[in-house]
C-alpha cells in the first residue's frame, strides 16, 4: 500500500468512535483474566490511530487506516464471541462441580461416619432419667454457689469411681453493663442500711456483707485484676441399675452439698441437660450464674495429685505433671508395700531402686530372693548373700527363739506359746493337712521339744537359752503314742532326702547393711518350707533387736498359695510396723495372689501400692480391689517398661520409674544389657 493509500480522510459519526471505545471498555470488565492485558493494548493503540482532525456539522473527521478499522472491529467480535465460549465453559464447570458434590453426598450417606460409630442404639427418655444404649443416665446441673469457693472443689467428684460426663460454659460479661448494675445495686444497699440506722433496726449483716463484696469486686475489676463471667456446670452418671444410679446421685449432692454448691436433677429437660454434657459445645440448658474470674478458676477440674515430701526417696516421675515423687514410706500408718505387675513390667527394677536409695538413707534391707536377682546388687553394695540350699552350709534353725524387746514379750510362756503357733503352721506345710487329733498332737510334742531343753512356761527369758532342733522334735514325735505316722512324715527331713537343711543349729549371722536369702536352689516343694523358716528367721531377729528395715519378698505368690504360710506372712506384715520394718511384697501372678483369703488383706494393711503394666487377665481383679476408673485402667493395659499408678495411703499418681546411669548399670535386670556388661568385664 502506497504512502498515499495509507492514511486516508474519512468522515465518522462521532457516536460510532465512541461506541467502539466503550465496546472495548465492556470487554475489559470481562473476568477473564488471559484476555485483559492484550485487550488493554489493543485500546490503547486504537486510541492513538484514532486522531481526530477537525469536527464539522456535528461530525468527526478522523485520519486512520482504512484496513486496520475493519480487522479490528472483527478482531473485537472475536474476542466477544470467546469470552462468551468461556462463560459458558465456566458455567458447565460448575454445574459439573456441582453434581460431583450430590453424588459424594449421596456416596458418603451409605458408609458409616464417626456419628455412626458413636450414636447409641436406642434412646428412651422419662422425666428423670434416660436410658441410652442400656445403659441409665441422670442428668444435674448446678444451681448455687456459696461466697467462698475452695480450690479443686470438683476434684472429688473428677478424680471418683463414677462413670460420668461434666461439662463447663463459662460466658465472659461485658464489665462495662457489669459496672452500671453493680453501681446501682450498691445506691439500694447504702439506702437500705441509711433507712434501718434511722429507724434504729439492728443491723443486717447480710446486707453489709453484700455490700463490701459489691465494692471489692467494683474496685478489682476497675483495676483490671477481675473479669466478670456467667458459669453453668451441668454433669450426668451413668450405670446399668437404676437404683445404683439414684445411691449415687445421692452421694454426688452429699459430696457437693458439703461445700455448700447446690445442684438439682433436670426434670423433664433430661434431654437437653444430656446433650448438654456432650462434647459438642452446645449448651441447651443455659443455667447460668454470675461469677468474678477467681470463683471461675477454682472449678478448673484437672486439678493432678502430688507426692512430694521433703525427706524419703525419689519413687519416679508424676506423668501428669512431672514433679517429683519424693516419700518416705515410715511416715505413713505403716511402711508395708505391695507391687503387683506382669511379668518384664519393672517391678524387680523399681524394688531394686527402692533398695538401693533406701540403704543410702541408712535403712537395713533383707530380701528374699527366688530367682537369683539380687546377687549383683548384693555384690555391688557389699551385702550378705545366703544360699539356701540343700548342700549349702548355711543353716537356720526353725525352733529358734528371740530375745524380747516388748513388754508384752516379756512375760513368762508369751516367746514360747507364740513359736508353738507357727512351728504348727510349719508342719502342717511341711507334712500337709492334720486332723484334730493330729494337730493337738503336734501341739504337746512341740512343747515336750522345748521342755527337753529346759524352756518352758515358766522360763523367764527363753531366747536366751540354746533351742532344740528339727531331729529333737523327731525324736519326741517318734516315742509319743499315735504319732508314729506323723513321725514317718517327717523323718526325710531329718535323715532321708531332705535332711541337713533344717535340722541343724542356725550358724547365720545377720548383720547391717544388705543381706539377701536366695532360694533359687532348692527344689520347688521346698522352696515355700524354706521361704516360711526364712521369714520366722527374720521375725525373730527384727523382735530381739528394733532397728529401721525394709524386708522384700519377691514372687510372695509362692507363699500366699499355702493357707498356713499365708497366715504367717499376714500376722507379720500386721505387726511389722511395731518393729519399725516395713515389708514390700512382690508378685506377678495377681490372680494366684488373690485367690488366697489373705490377698486382700495384705493389700489392705499396706500403705503403699504400685501398680505397673498389667495383662487383661488380670486388670479386672484389680479394677475391683483397688476401685479404679475406666481411665487408670486403659493406663495400665497400655503403659510402658516402669510406668504405671503409685498408691500411698488416700492418693495415687501416674508414675514413671527413672533412675540415673549408675544406678541403672546396678540394677538392670534386662538380659542383654547384663550379658554386654559380662562381655565387657571379660575383655577388661
Amino acid at each position: 500500500m502506497s504512502k498515499e493509500s495509507q492514511q486516508i480522510a474519512s468522515q465518522v459519526d462521532t457516536k460510532e468512535v465512541d461506541d467502539f471505545l466503550d465496546s472495548l471498555d465492556d470487554i475489559l470488565t470481562e473476568d477473564v483474566t488471559a484476555e485483559t492485558e492484550s485487550l488493554k493494548k489493543e485500546k490503547k493503540a486504537a486510541e492513538q490511530t484514532l486522531k481526530v482532525v477537525e469536527k464539522k456539522n456535528g461530525k468527526t473527521i478522523v485520519k486512520t487506516v482504512h484496513d486496520w478499522w475493519g480487522d479490528y472491529k472483527k478482531k473485537t467480535d472475536k474476542r466477544k464471541q470467546q469470552i462468551a465460549k468461556l462463560r459458558q465453559k465456566r458455567e458447565e464447570e460448575q454445574l459439573r462441580e456441582k453434581e460431583i458434590i450430590k453424588a459424594e453426598g449421596v456416596f458418603k450417606e451409605g458408609i458409616a461416619s464417626v456419628k455412626d460409630l458413636i450414636s447409641p442404639s436406642a434412646m428412651m427418655i422419662e422425666y428423670d432419667h434416660l436410658k441410652v444404649s442400656g445403659m441409665y443416665a441422670q442428668s444435674f446441673f448446678v444451681y448455687s454457689y456459696p461466697r467462698y469457693l475452695q480450690v479443686g472443689w470438683l476434684s472429688p467428684l473428677v478424680n471418683s469411681d463414677i462413670t460420668m460426663d461434666l461439662s463447663m460454659y463459662v460466658y465472659p460479661v461485658d464489665v462495662k453493663g457489669v459496672m452500671k448494675q453493680m453501681k446501682r445495686k450498691v445506691v439500694q444497699l447504702t439506702s437500705s442500711v441509711h433507712i434501718s440506722q434511722e429507724k434504729g433496726e439492728v443491723r443486717d449483716p447480710e446486707v453489709e456483707n453484700a455490700l463490701s463484696d459489691i465494692e471489692n469486686l467494683r474496685d478489682s475489676i476497675q483495676r483490671g485484676e477481675e473479669k466478670f463471667f456467667q458459669m453453668g456446670i451441668y454433669f450426668t452418671i451413668y450405670h446399668e441399675d437404676i437404683a445404683k444410679i439414684k445411691q449415687i446421685a445421692r452421694q454426688v449432692e452429699t459430696a457437693l452439698g458439703g461445700s455448700l454448691i447446690l445442684t438439682k436433677r433436670s426434670y423433664l429437660r433430661q434431654e437437653q441437660a444430656f446433650t448438654s454434657c456432650l462434647p459438642q459445645a452446645t449448651d441447651e440448658m443455659n443455667v447460668v450464674r454470675n461469677l468474678n474470674t477467681g470463683p471461675v478458676s477454682t472449678a478448673f477440674p484437672f486439678s493432678s495429685s502430688e507426692l512430694s515430701d521433703n525427706t524419703g526417696i525419689l519413687y519416679g516421675l508424676n506423668r501428669h505433671n512431672d514433679s517429683l515423687i519424693l516419700f518416705d514410706r515410715f511416715k505413713m500408718e505403716n511402711a508395708n508395700m505391695v507391687v503387683l505387675a506382669s511379668s518384664g513390667s519393672g517391678k524387680s527394677y523399681a524394688v531394686k531402686l527402692e533398695i538401693l536409695r533406701s540403704i543410702m538413707l541408712g535403712s537395713d534391707v533383707i530380701i528374699i530372693d527366688p530367682e537369683n536377682e539380687y546377687k549383683e546388687l548384693s555384690d555391688m553394695l557389699g551385702g550378705s548373700y545366703l544360699r539356701i540350699s540343700l548342700t549349702s552350709q548355711q543353716r537356720i534353725n526353725p525352733f529358734d527363739l528371740p530375745r524380747p524387746i516388748d513388754e508384752s514379750e516379756e512375760k513368762p510362756g508369751a516367746l514360747l506359746r507364740s513359736a508353738v503357733i507357727t512351728l504348727s503352721g510349719l508342719m502342717e506345710l511341711m507334712l500337709g493337712k492334720f486332723t484334730s487329733k493330729e494337730a493337738a498332737i503336734i501341739d504337746q510334742s512341740l512343747l515336750d521339744t522345748y521342755a527337753v531343753k529346759g524352756i518352758t512356761m515358766d522360763t523367764v527369758n527363753p531366747g536366751e537359752v540354746n533351742p532344740p532342733t528339727m531331729e529333737d522334735f523327731y525324736n519326741v514325735l517318734s516315742t509319743t503314742k499315735g504319732a508314729e505316722e506323723l513321725a514317718i512324715r517327717l523323718r526325710k527331713y531329718v535323715d532321708g532326702t531332705f535332711g541337713g537343711i533344717f535340722n541343724k543349729p542356725t550358724n547365720v549371722n545377720m548383720g547391717s547393711g544388705l543381706m539377701v536369702f536366695s532360694v533359687r536352689d532348692l527344689d520347688d516343694s521346698l522352696r515355700p518350707i524354706a521361704m516360711y523358716i526364712v521369714l520366722n528367721y527374720i521375725w525373730n531377729t527384727v523382735r530381739s533387736d528394733l532397728k529401721k528395715r525394709m524386708l522384700v519378698i519377691d514372687e510372695a505368690w509362692s507363699i500366699m498359695q499355702y493357707e498356713d504360710s499365708a497366715k504367717f506372712l499376714h500376722g507379720l506384715i500386721k505387726r511389722a510396723r511395731k518393729y519399725y520394718l516395713g515389708v514390700t511384697t512382690i508378685t506377678q501372678n495377681v490372680e494366684d495372689f488373690f485367690a488366697s483369703t489373705y490377698g486382700k488383706a495384705l493389700v489392705t494393711n499396706s500403705s503403699m501400692q504400685l501398680l505397673l503394666k498389667q495383662s487383661p487377665a488380670a486388670v479386672d481383679k484389680l479394677k475391683e480391689v483397688f476401685k479404679l476408673t475406666e481411665g487408670e485402667v486403659m493406663t495400665l493395659l497400655n503403659s510402658d517398661v516402669g510406668q504405671g499408678i503409685f498408691f500411698a495411703g488416700q492418693k495415687h499418681v501416674s508414675i514413671q520409674v527413672i533412675s540415673s546411669y549408675g544406678e541403672h548399670q546396678i540394677i538392670t535386670t534386662n538380659p542383654e544389657e547384663i550379658l554386654k556388661q559380662q562381655n565387657q568385664e571379660d575383655e577388661e
